[in-house]
């Protein structure tokens, strides 16, 4: 494993204990591009009441904000957990490049049922646009999240 996504990764792990200490799930991301951070993402959907504000879509919006552009060729996402529907959407929406996912939830206790990111893409016919990387630093991205959980009573 290259030990940029390991570097990533724990940024965005920094960035899920920030959301998770302000009240919102614990999940962080960070655009990242060349070895520099474009942009971080946190869960902000209980702090702003948005249910878009998640992690990714956080991310996606910053760095677009950042770089003047919609457009995010060539560019990776760190996500401590693995996306929704919504925002692997926005993920291949804003053409990033390439994903790369700490933990993956649990398909059989999943409130999304059998999604996962390879199904959009097989869906999407968007397999050769969008590089998958997974197993970057799962059990810290676990932990992480099942913490949260427990301090805010939500059934593993």
């Amino acid at each position: 494993m290259a030990a940029g996504h390991e570097h990533f990764m724990r940024l965005a792990m920094e960035e899920a204990t920030r959301g998770g200490a302000e009240g919102n799930i614990a999940v962080g991301s960070v655009v990242a591009r060349d070895g520099a951070v474009v942009a971080r993402g946190r869960n902000l959907v209980a702090v702003t009441g948005d249910p878009t504000a998640h992690a990714e879509v956080v991310a996606v919006r910053e760095a677009s904000r950042a770089l003047g552009r919609q457009d995010l060729s060539g560019h990776a996402l760190y996500t401590t957990w693995e996306p929704c529907p919504m925002c692997a959407g926005a993920i291949l929406a804003s053409g990033i490049a390439t994903l790369v996912l700490g933990a993956r939830h649990d398909p059989t206790a999943s409130r999304w049922g059998a999604f996962t990111v390879e199904r959009l893409l097989e869906l999407a016919d968007r397999e050769r646009r969008l590089q998958l990387v997974t197993g970057v630093l799962p059990a810290e991205c676990r932990r992480l999240r099942e913490e949260w959980d427990t301090r805010n009573g939500f059934p593993r």
